[in-house]
């Protein structure tokens, strides 16, 4: 007698795990993204999402700029004499124009970057400031330890004249004043690391606008190379890392300061960009020279000693070498910036006659219900529910019936 009634109660029990399933839910795979560190000892980071060769799973990243800058010993193109030696733990010698990496040694690791840092608070903060901008520089900036242009607490200071500040003498009271200027030190310093990003330097993390040596802070040789190139791309960094020598305003007039990049009166050719030194972080240094129409940019790090010679045999070795080797790796380009969203155009609503507008039928628009199951579904499935349980109801009395 029961087998009867399975039918309907299958009904209902099939009706109702219909109505309870939520409509429209999938399940995506997303592609891992990001940085990822595969090389421990180096510390270095690997393209993610935005590299120009796309996302990548875990295992197939390679560094950005290609796959052999990974490595910590020294990278040669074959057939060609390595480079002169120097004492850096890290270097890069790049072509600027193509961005082809021709020699390389630790492209990737991770070090202090000291006062090359400023190249990237230069680079960050001179799009967003008005270089006529008065600033009066707080106690704070005024008493930032380290080397200092020597600011006073006075609106003596244009942005221009501080800006001129941080990339010649390396005042580090310039770089917090500038900070100030930004909207504070929180402010700058995420702007830093996300025009970082957008470089690709993701090697790079700022946790000073100056370079004073911070835990968590790091560059790499790889990364001040980018930095540099995307600085010679803008008119004022160019003319601020070229400077000599400059007027800067004091109280009872002004003084002469002068660009601690010596490279700028000793080789011929000579851009400049910045160097840098703390007793943690050793020497650094990453500068450009331009000859007969090329640019070559060379970036080291942790120094022990006197650099500026060999700076110059690496320039002399660019020089000598570019646009006749296989580059062993390149400087990758910017992240492009998102397009802008088209704006929709509203035509202006003009006065006309309608009929007047009923209001619509629910049962009749089947338009979604909750999660975009028609509202017929519903109303087919409530029917099919409500025979169910009548027709349940009736087997069941009619077996009472037969049982007494």
């Amino acid at each position: 007698m029961g087998i009867k009634h399975v039918a309907p109660v299958g009904v209902l029990l099939a009706a109702t795990a219909l109505l309870g399933v939520p409509a429209q839910a999938q399940v995506t795979d997303v592609p891992a993204t990001g940085p990822l560190d595969l090389r421990a000892d180096a510390g270095s980071t690997y393209a993610g999402a935005g590299s120009q060769a796309g996302p990548r799973t875990h295992r197939e990243r390679e560094p950005v700029g290609g796959a052999r800058l990974g490595g910590r010993g020294l990278i040669v193109p074959a057939g060609v004499k390595a480079p002169p030696k120097t004492a850096a733990r890290a270097y890069v010698i790049a072509d600027a124009e193509t961005g082809d990496v021709l020699a390389a040694k630790d492209a990737h690791g991770r070090y202090l970057p000291a006062s090359t840092l400023k190249a990237l608070t230069a680079l960050t903060l001179i799009p967003k400031l008005d270089k006529e901008r008065k600033i009066k520089p707080s106690r704070r900036a005024v008493n930032e330890e380290g080397s200092a242009v020597g600011l006073v607490p006075k609106p003596l200071y244009t942005v221009e004249d501080l800006f001129k500040a941080l990339m010649l003498v390396s005042g580090n009271d310039s770089a917090m004043a500038l900070a100030e200027a930004n909207g504070g030190l929180a402010t700058t310093l995420a702007d830093m690391n996300a025009e970082a990003k957008r470089l690709q330097a993701f090697d790079t993390v700022a946790k000073t606008p100056s370079g004073l040596d911070k835990p968590g802070q790091s560059s790499s040789a790889y990364d001040l190379a980018l930095i540099a190139r995307a600085g010679l791309a803008n008119a004022d960094f160019r003319r601020y890392i070229s400077t000599k020598t400059d007027k800067f305003p004091a109280p009872k007039g002004y003084y002469e300061i002068g660009n601690h990049n010596k490279l700028l009166w000793r080789y011929k050719g000579m851009i400049g960009v910045k160097n840098g030194w703390t007793s943690k972080a050793l020497g650094s240094f990453v500068g450009a020279a331009k000859r007969d129409g090329h640019t070559v940019i060379v970036s080291i790090m942790r120094h022990d000693g006197y650099f500026w010679e060999e700076v110059a045999d690496l320039l002399d070795w660019g020089f000598a070498n570019r646009g006749k080797v296989v580059p062993v790796g390149r400087l990758v380009d910017p992240v492009p910036e998102a397009a802008p969203l088209p704006t929709a155009s509203v035509a202006p609503a003009t006065p006309t006659a309608q009929a007047p507008v009923s209001a619509p039928d629910p049962a009749a628009a089947g338009g979604p219900a909750g999660e975009g199951v028609p509202i017929g579904v519903y109303a087919a499935l409530g029917a099919v529910l409500l025979g169910g349980l009548t027709w349940l109801a009736y087997g069941l009395r009619r077996r009472s019936r037969r049982v007494r």
